[in-house]
C-alpha cells in the first residue's frame, strides 16, 4: 500500500492495499464518546487506508436515531471501511427467534456489511453459533464468529472456572475458528468440524 506522505523515504511496515484478507484493522466507536458525522469523516479522511472496519460498540446503533446512523455509515462506505454491529445479538437472543430474524434484517436494511455473532455475555451451544453463522450468511452479510478467551470479563463463566480449562482453551478457540471458517464457506458443512470443537450435538 502506498500513502502520500512526507515520510516514505522511511522503512515502514505497511499493510498491503485494500481489500485485504490478512493484516485487516478494526476500529471501534461509540465507545466512551460519540463519535458524530463529522468526527468520524476527519479520522477516516486521514487514516482510512489503514482501516478496514469500523465496530459498533454495546449495541450503540439501536439507540440512535436512524438518519445519525446511517450518515456515519455512509461515510464509512465512502471510505471503503466496512460497518460491524459489533457485539449485541446475545442480547437479541433473550427476545426470541422471531427478535432474532427482526434483527438480522433490519441490520441488513440499514447497510452493515458484518454481523458480529457473539456470546461474551451469553452462553450458548457451539452448533448453535455455527446456525447463527449460517444464517447471517444468507442475507448476504458477513458473519463474525466471536472465538476468544476471557478471564474474569464478561461472559458467563466465573474467572476460576476459566482459568481451570488450562491449555485446552487455546486449542478449542482454534477449534471454534476453524468451524466458523467452515460454516461461512459457500457449500461446506461445518459439522466436521464441529465435532472437534465440541461434544454438543445438532439437534
Amino acid at each position: 500500500m502506498t500513502v502520500d506522505s512526507d515520510f516514505n523515504f522511511l522503512k515502514m511496515n505497511r499493510p498491503p492495499s485494500k481489500p485485504r484478507t490478512s493484516r485487516v484493522t478494526e476500529i471501534r466507536g461509540p465507545y466512551y464518546t460519540m463519535p458524530g458525522k463529522h468526527y468520524l469523516q476527519d479520522l477516516l479522511d486521514a487514516m482510512a487506508p489503514y482501516v478496514d472496519a469500523f465496530k459498533f460498540a454495546g449495541g450503540s446503533f439501536s439507540l440512535m436515531p436512524s438518519k445519525s446512523l446511517h450518515d456515519l455509515i455512509e461515510v464509512c462506505h465512502a471510505h471503503d471501511v466496512k460497518v460491524s454491529t459489533g457485539g449485541f445479538i446475545e442480547y437479541v437472543l433473550t427476545q426470541g427467534k422471531e427478535a432474532v430474524e427482526q434483527y438480522l434484517i433490519a441490520c441488513k436494511k440499514a447497510g452493515f456489511d458484518i454481523i458480529e455473532v457473539s456470546t461474551g455475555f451469553a452462553t450458548m451451544p457451539a452448533y448453535g453459533i455455527l446456525r447463527l453463522v449460517e444464517k447471517v450468511q444468507t442475507l448476504r452479510v458477513l458473519a463474525k464468529p466471536e472465538v476468544g478467551l476471557q478471564f474474569g470479563a464478561g461472559g458467563a463463566t466465573v474467572t476460576a472456572e476459566r482459568q481451570a480449562g488450562g491449555p485446552n482453551g487455546p486449542a478449542r478457540a482454534i477449534r471454534g475458528a476453524r468451524a466458523g471458517v467452515a460454516a461461512g464457506s459457500p457449500g461446506s458443512p461445518p459439522w466436521s468440524e464441529l465435532v472437534a470443537w465440541t461434544t454438543d450435538k445438532p439437534g
